[in-house]
Formats: structure tokens, sequence, C-alpha cells
């Protein structure tokens, strides 16, 4: 059997959606008739679609901050986190904390991290990222999290 065949078969019969649609059944279904309430999305699915998503973001992040190119690994991943969490437009309006990174004012970067309503909305993930900027420190691991 030819996989693509059978692929390129099912796409004409089921269709090609990037975004969830109810399917004439009434659940709610993804790609090429993935029904997502009978059949989840697998653990290796959800990990393509992070890396896909992250690529994206970083690929924005250093096209809307081009210092971020210049930061160390762990300051570049708090603000990464940021812009995955807020988006690129949120994230700019962190007008006092970029003028921190921009200097490198750590502390300062830090301070405006905290002192704000996302801090307030995310909490534990505030408190971790704005550590991680004042001491240029990645100490975040899964097993932090309850992950393995």
């Amino acid at each position: 059997m030819n996989q693509t065949d059978f692929e390129n078969q099912l796409i004409r019969h089921e269709g090609f959606k990037t975004k969830m649609y109810k399917c004439p059944a009434g659940y709610w279904t993804i790609g090429v008739g993935h029904n997502l309430e009978v059949n989840p999305i697998s653990e290796s699915a959800v990990i393509q679609i992070l890396r896909d998503d992250i690529a994206i973001i970083s690929a924005d992040l250093e096209r809307a901050f081009p210092v971020v190119k210049k930061l160390n690994k762990a300051r570049y991943y708090v603000l990464l986190n940021m812009a995955f969490n807020l988006g690129i437009t949120r994230l700019s309006g962190f007008v006092k904390m970029w003028q921190a990174v921009e200097l490198g004012y750590w502390h300062i970067a830090a301070k405006e991290m905290l002192d704000s309503k996302w801090a307030v909305q995310v909490g534990n993930r505030a408190t971790d990222l704005s550590r991680m900027m004042l001491t240029g420190e990645y100490h975040y691991s899964l097993e932090h999290n309850g992950v393995k």
C-alpha cells in the first residue's frame, strides 16, 4: 500500500482543516477527520505543535526585539516564555522592562515584570521568570512543575 496515496484519499474525502470544527455528527474535529472528543491528540502531536509554536514565536520575538539575540539563554527564555504567553503585541506593552533589558539593568527588568497585571494573572510563572531575568540563570525543570 502506498501510504501517500491513502493519505491523499482521506484528505479528499475528510477534508484538511487546521482549525477545530464540528463534524456532521457534532464532534469537535481537527486535521483530517481527527475526532478530538473520542481520540485526543497524542503526546507526540502535542510536542510537535509546541515545537511549531515555539519556532513561530521565537522568530516573531527576534524580529520585534532584536536585542533578544544578544541575551544569554536564561534571559532569552524568559522573554520567549512571556511572548508565548502574551503574544508580541501585549509583550511590547512592557515598555519599562524593555528599556531595562536594552540597558542590561536586570533588577529593573525583573521588577517591571512583577509590577504588572500579567504577574497577578500568572502567579508563580512571573515569580520564576523574574528570578531568571534577575540572575541570568536558567533553573526551571519539568520536575518543578510536577511533569516528568
